[in-house]
């Protein structure tokens, strides 16, 4: 496991689709266990947008990524785990940057339930919309990694 050393980590989510088109990131800064959202990035095709996440990289230079590992509800690997990982490793290779993965089952539904409560309570105003959700799953990923669940 990777020090937290006080430096900027990202925490980035593959959610939906077998293409991984959608890229939610979040920032964070330890030993404060509190991540915030950053960016939803949108993929295609070609995979991910790298330029963009080279300019993410680039502008917040963290020390660290953490991605989501995507497990099935018992445990064993999903079909996305292996994406996920080969995300991992390109994103290593394409930004010189350490990257640790972290079991993001149940995440979303962590997600809503925070949103859905900040709703009700009046701290948040708007609808909650597919973007919020990956924003805040990322934000999930990243505080257990602070809080060292894995």
């Amino acid at each position: 496991m990777a020090e937290r050393d006080g430096k900027t980590i990202f925490k980035q989510d593959q959610r939906a689709c077998p293409r991984c088109d959608d890229y939610a990131w979040s920032t964070g800064v330890p030993p404060l266990p509190d991540a915030a959202a950053l960016a939803t990035l949108h993929g295609g095709p070609q995979g991910p947008p790298w330029d963009m996440i080279h300019s993410l990289v680039r502008d917040w230079q963290p020390t660290l990524a953490v991605v989501g590992l995507p497990y099935n509800a018992d445990g064993s690997e999903s079909a996305m785990s292996a994406a996920a990982r080969g995300f991992a490793a390109e994103l290593t290779r394409r930004c010189a940057l350490p990257v640790t993965l972290v079991d993001e089952r149940f995440s979303s539904l962590e997600a809503q339930a925070r949103l859905r409560e900040a709703r009700e309570s009046g701290l948040r105003k708007r609808r909650v919309a597919k973007a919020d959700v990956d924003g805040a799953a990322a934000c999930v990923i990243l505080e257990r990694w602070f809080s060292g669940s894995t």
